[in-house]
């Protein structure tokens, strides 16, 4: 489905009118291996979402090197303080992958996860700062964050409330456009777990909402667009077969296409309401095809006082319609007729109904 070119995304024009943006999250799918987060590019480019966006972490700036792994995935790190060296890129890289998304039209974005990370995305440029969940609290990121200016996204994974209210007073003390996400921290997350109601209570709330998902699966984002979400993001990967911690929790490419065409459904059918008397005005000539009249069952002579016997109900819809039933028993015929005619007041003495 053609996107209409009126009216852009959220994330581009961050207005309560806007069309929800649509954020492929790469995160570190590409372990470590830039000429795969390029791929990573282009295959979500084709797929048609706004948005491609990966995580940016400096060991030395974030973690100790007694940091927990959450899952024990990798093989060839003792730790996940390798995990983050071994899968850096340099600025240089980075600078490339943002121009290799917009030349495909793409918003970069990458999560800092510290302000050494911060101070590096915006040298290479970001066109809005995404919050990680654990980040909420971190509240000299939040305000270099809000103090660019950008959109910032915040994510609420492992918050409550009145945490959440913290964080937003803090950015909104800068002039930034801000969006609140409903994030549930499992991977894979669980239905009972999405809170999908939170995402009308965040936009009532703070102005603007979305959902950043971990499902796995296209149906929590569906939903979240039909109750208002400016903005959803979903974890893609090539394959669920493929090596790394949020694969479970992710989107396969194709999958992610057909969710890209879904949002774009559901705002299309959200923004233009059809009654049911227009909609019946459109498919007059369907009605005579599938609706059915009243039709004789037998050659009947002229004059014949008809009984319910007399008759049956067949397509096309072109005659007096079954309802009429009560009206026709009784009444005379004008002239005679086949087997099978469909009735018509033509037919029949007294006319009026």
């Amino acid at each position: 489905m053609s996107a209409d070119p009126v009216r852009t995304t959220w994330l581009r024009h961050p207005a309560v009118d806007a069309r929800c943006s649509v954020v492929a999250e790469v995160a570190m799918a590409h372990d470590g291996s830039l000429g795969l987060a390029h791929a990573f590019i282009d295959a979500v480019a084709d797929a048609g979402v706004d948005a491609v966006k990966f995580q940016t972490h400096i060991a030395e700036a974030e973690s100790t090197p007694e940091e927990p792994w959450r899952v024990r995935f990798s093989p060839q790190d003792a730790s996940r303080w390798d995990y983050w060296r071994r899968t850096a890129f340099t600025l240089e890289q980075w600078a490339g992958l943002r121009r290799h998304a917009e030349e495909r039209g793409l918003l970069f974005l990458s999560t800092p996860f510290s302000e050494e990370a911060f101070e590096l995305l915006e040298t290479v440029g970001v066109a809005a700062w995404k919050v990680a969940s654990g980040e909420i609290t971190n509240r000299p990121l939040l305000e270099r964050m809000a103090a660019s200016g950008l959109p910032v996204l915040l994510s609420t994974g492992m918050s409550p409330l009145g945490e959440i209210d913290r964080a937003v007073a803090w950015i909104r003390a800068f002039e930034c456009p801000l969006l609140v996400l409903q994030c549930t921290s499992a991977y894979p997350c669980p239905p009972e777990r999405v809170g999908l109601n939170n995402v009308p209570l965040f936009r009532e709330r703070y102005g603007a909402s979305g959902l950043s998902d971990h499902s796995g699966t296209p149906y929590p984002a569906l939903a979240a667009v039909t109750l208002g979400a400016q903005l959803v993001e979903v974890h893609v990967t090539f394959d669920r077969r493929m090596f790394g911690p949020d694969v479970p929790a992710s989107l396969t490419v194709d999958e992610l296409a057909k969710l890209v065409e879904g949002v774009r459904w559901i705002e299309v059918m959200k923004a233009v309401p059809a009654g049911k008397d227009e909609l019946s005005e459109e498919v007059q000539e369907l009605r005579r095809i599938f609706m059915k009249s009243l039709v004789t069952a037998m050659p009947l002579e002229a004059g014949t006082r008809l009984r319910r016997e007399h008759l049956a109900i067949r397509k096309p819809g072109t005659g007096l319609p079954p309802d009429a039933l009560t009206w026709v028993v009784g009444r005379r015929l004008r002239r005679s007729l086949p087997a099978g005619h469909v009735l018509t007041p033509d037919d029949l003495e007294g006319r009026e109904r």
